[in-house]
């Protein structure tokens, strides 16, 4: 335990939620897009730390939830570095 009595594992836990959350707000602010690949970075790092603190104080549906959210926010970040690997397409009005 820290010397708060916060155990290390809650400590990144609870920065794993912060992350998650403050990825979200973005999100709902509009300064980040669904599509972008920092939201799913955010998430995939914030769900690994919730996880890892899982692994020290197990809870199935929360485990689940984040493992699902992991799942999820790689693929956004697959699509992302699709995206961003595209050729380029035409300009508007060109042929």
């Amino acid at each position: 335990m820290l010397g708060s009595g916060i155990a290390w594992y809650d400590v990144v836990g609870l920065l794993g939620v912060g992350a998650i959350v403050v990825a979200y707000a973005l999100l709902q602010a509009g300064r980040w897009s669904a599509r972008d690949l920092a939201y799913s970075l955010v998430n995939a790092i914030g769900a690994t730390l919730v996880l890892v603190s899982l692994g020290y104080e197990f809870n199935l549906s929360a485990a689940l939830m984040e493992g699902i959210w992991l799942a999820i926010s790689v693929y956004g970040m697959a699509q992302a570095w699709q995206a961003r690997r595209a050729p380029a397409g035409p300009a508007a009005g060109e042929r």
